[in-house]
């Protein structure tokens, strides 16, 4: 039986996404706040909208938006997609927001009667683009039921983790560990320059031996030749940790290796580093202990009036 699929959001990960969900066949209506992606969607058949009213006539509305902030403002909002949401509706949010903020919004969409289901998604955008993401999901099991062979679509690994909140919860503990791991190698990488080891001769003992992990295989490459701008945003990863740090505030938990972890992205931040990736952080002890974590490599520089090269070792 064929459905209305709704899709808010068409950012780097929302668009592949919702591309995917498409090729289900169902009738699907996108919505952005702006519309550089819509002749996409309206040249694969599907209707765009720039208006919530017109979203919430769908069958089922996904949303990918970036943080917990403007989620609640386009669900619970003034001019809100719950002001326009009938009974019997299913929302599921595919963004990466606070546990806090998950519960607010599945409990006002429950007074309405309508059904809410966080899934947050594990994976860049590649596998977004593949329909290879890990989806990590929290709400009724029923509700869960009748979305999975959508998320299929998008999703290599579909996993029901339990009731509202619980989605979100998985998401972020498997983004913690990957966040203490990328901090430390910020710390002990500069330290092995330091006291003289070969960058590249480190990184190639840590990515095949104990030390390795998605982080080093992902990053020691791209630091090794200097590139910080690879992947997702350290100041928009931060808010991962801001999450964290309030449920080990308010369920009591110590933490100290992820407070310790936070340290170090707090100082990436203050010095300016947020624009780049976690890559970046590595740069904080690079500064403090006066070392560069990088390959040597040849710099060519022409000379238009002398027939030669000029070689310098880097």
């Amino acid at each position: 039986m064929s459905m209305k699929i709704g899709f808010i959001g068409l950012g780097t990960m929302g668009k592949h996404m919702a591309l995917n969900i498409l090729k289900s066949g169902n009738q699907m209506i996108v919505n952005d706040i702006v519309e550089d992606n819509f002749q996409e969607f309206i040249d694969k058949g599907a209707e765009t909208s720039t208006n919530l009213s017109e979203i919430a006539k769908a069958d089922i509305i996904f949303l990918s938006l970036p943080n917990t902030k403007i989620v609640k403002e386009v669900l619970l909002g003034e001019n809100g997609l719950i002001k326009h949401c009938r009974e019997g509706l299913i929302v599921v949010d595919l963004s990466t927001i606070t546990y806090k903020g998950t519960l607010e919004i599945a409990s006002s969409f429950k007074e309405k009667g309508i059904s809410f289901i966080d899934a947050p998604v594990s994976g860049m955008e590649a596998r977004a683009i593949d329909g290879t993401l890990t989806v990590m999901c929290g709400g009724e099991k029923d509700d869960f039921k009748k979305i999975k062979p959508l998320l299929n679509y998008i999703g290599k690994k579909i996993i029901y983790m339990g009731d509202s909140g619980k989605g979100q919860l998985t998401k972020l503990i498997n983004q913690l560990l990957y966040d203490i791991n990328v901090a430390a190698l910020a710390e002990i990488l500069p330290m092995a320059k330091k006291l003289g080891l070969d960058p590249v001769m480190i990184g190639e003992v840590v990515n095949s031996g104990t030390g390795r992990s998605h982080a080093s295989e992902f990053f020691i490459p791209r630091v090794l030749k200097g590139e910080f701008y690879e992947a997702y945003r350290l100041k928009d990863a931060y808010k991962d940790l801001v999450s964290a740090a309030a449920i080990s505030a308010d369920y009591c938990i110590p933490l100290p290796i992820f407070h310790a972890a936070t340290t170090t992205y707090q100082m990436a931040l203050l010095k300016g580093y947020g624009d780049g990736d976690k890559g970046s952080m590595i740069r904080v002890y690079e500064d403090l202990l006066g070392v560069k974590f990088r390959e040597r490599f040849l710099v060519k520089i022409l000379d238009y009036e002398l027939p030669f090269f000029l070689v310098i070792y880097v």
